[in-house]
């Protein structure tokens, strides 16, 4: 089938990728011309693990086009809308994106006299689905649908998530459009049925509402490691016999320095902004941005009352192992390691930081505010303290006694509660992690 897809950012290049990798005849496009270069290249402008050799194959294969020309979708039977929908001042979403690619859609469509599915996988604030329908009315052919189809993947695994996705979520009333985005879809769907079908609302508060679950998960368990601290209890002891439960599991239930990423935070704060325009008393739903905003310093906070007596963080020299908001993509939207860093330069104190993927991006934020190294343990050098941000697996298993021979003070603040408190104890190290405190 002939797909075209509007948008090459995270979303837009993995649907359009792996539709193509699947055989489906694709055409991407973008105003980004130097984006577009790149992928003509075959280079990826994003880390995404497998998704490079994706790109190459089909481009081989000669079953997906990068392009800049918004004509080029004319001969395509489905058009996927993957723009930006960034927060603005006020916390809603921006919706400019959308709409001037669902007018521009509409421009070219209305040139066409077959029936097109356009199909959003942006997030929305719901009820955003009426409002490309109209533009579409108003400058098309009429002789289409519209479908809400959001997207489901984790960066770091967006490929397999793709390739075997837990559910297909399509929102549309069109019963054509059923039909050819299961056609589409059945790739991904062979071993069980996953595509579930609702109205184009539904769907939109769909994808919101598992966002939110998820943060809100988050938002928790940092909320109990707090409460863990101050009961001298250890939060790790205290997961275990909550996540046990089958209720409750395992994921998205870990302490962290906080939530990050390009979904989280906006998707939350254009939802609180969609209730507050209805009236609608959310308690819960409103907190969760705000916990997790808060918690974002709590480490930082940490490292401030473990100096007091140390002569303070003014001129001391923090080693940051970790950089992007989590492990397995570049990406450093909304990263902890931001407000962390930030707040250090603040107080007076030197950074030098190592990250396997983030440090472009870091240099991007910070400039020359910040040391960057190319090993995690030139990081050390001269360094007073050791913060760890991210998991990445190259510091799961370091060599502590190169750390302890390097670091002026022994202490290491674990920003994501991987490493054995007791052991770094025996080695003779001060531990602090996120609801714990292991100090000699």
């Amino acid at each position: 089938m002939k797909i075209a897809v509007i948008g090459t950012g995270y979303v837009g290049l993995v649907a359009g990728t792996m539709f193509a990798k699947v055989g489906n005849n694709v055409v991407c496009v973008d105003k980004d011309q130097d984006k577009i270069n790149l992928l003509n290249q075959g280079k990826v402008p994003i880390y995404e693990p497998g998704l490079n050799q994706i790109v190459l194959d089909a481009q081989d294969d000669k079953l997906i086009e990068f392009t800049t020309d918004i004509n080029k979708i004319k001969d395509c039977k489905v058009i996927f809308l993957a723009v930006g929908t960034p927060s603005a001042e006020t916390g809603e979403f921006n919706l400019e994106f959308i709409k001037t690619a669902a007018k521009e859609v509409a421009q070219v469509i209305s040139e066409t006299s077959d029936f097109k599915v356009i199909v959003n996988k942006s997030t929305v604030p719901p009820g955003t689905m009426e409002l490309i329908k109209k533009i579409l009315n108003e400058n098309s052919n009429k002789n289409f649908a519209v479908v809400s189809n959001p997207e489901f993947l984790k960066e770091g695994k967006a490929v397999d998530d793709f390739e075997s996705p837990d559910r297909i979520v399509i929102g549309t009333e069109s019963e054509e459009a059923k039909e050819i985005l299961s056609q589409i879809y059945e790739p991904f769907s062979l071993k069980r049925k996953k595509l579930i079908f609702m109205k184009p609302v539904e769907a939109e508060l769909t994808k919101l509402f598992a966002n939110t679950f998820l943060a809100n998960k988050v938002a928790l368990i940092n909320e109990f490691a707090k409460i863990c601290v101050g009961f001298d209890a250890d939060i790790m002891n205290v997961r275990n016999g909550v996540c046990s439960d089958r209720r409750i599991g395992w994921e998205f239930m870990y302490p962290s320095v906080g939530y990050g990423g390009s979904c989280f935070p906006k998707d939350i704060r254009g939802l609180v902004h969609s209730v507050n325009q209805k009236n609608i008393n959310t308690r819960i739903v409103s907190s969760i941005d705000t916990s997790n905003r808060e918690h974002k310093s709590h480490l930082a906070e940490e490292i401030k009352n473990y100096l007091a007596d140390k002569g303070g963080i003014t001129g001391k020299t923090a080693a940051i192992w970790g950089l992007t908001f989590k492990p397995r993509t570049d990406d450093m939207r909304e990263s902890a390691a931001i407000d962390v860093i930030n707040f250090l330069l603040a107080n007076g104190a030197k950074i030098k930081v190592n990250d396997p993927k983030g440090m472009e991006n870091a240099k991007k934020i910070f400039g020359e505010k910040i040391q960057y190294c190319e090993s995690k343990y030139d990081a050390l050098k001269d360094a007073d303290i050791l913060v760890l941000l991210t998991e990445w697996s190259v510091y799961r298993s370091p060599d502590f006694e190169e750390i302890k021979n390097n670091l002026k003070l022994p202490v290491i603040f674990d920003g994501r509660n991987i490493f054995d408190p007791d052991r770094l104890n025996n080695l003779g190290f001060d531990y602090i992690g996120i609801g714990r405190k292991y100090l000699r």
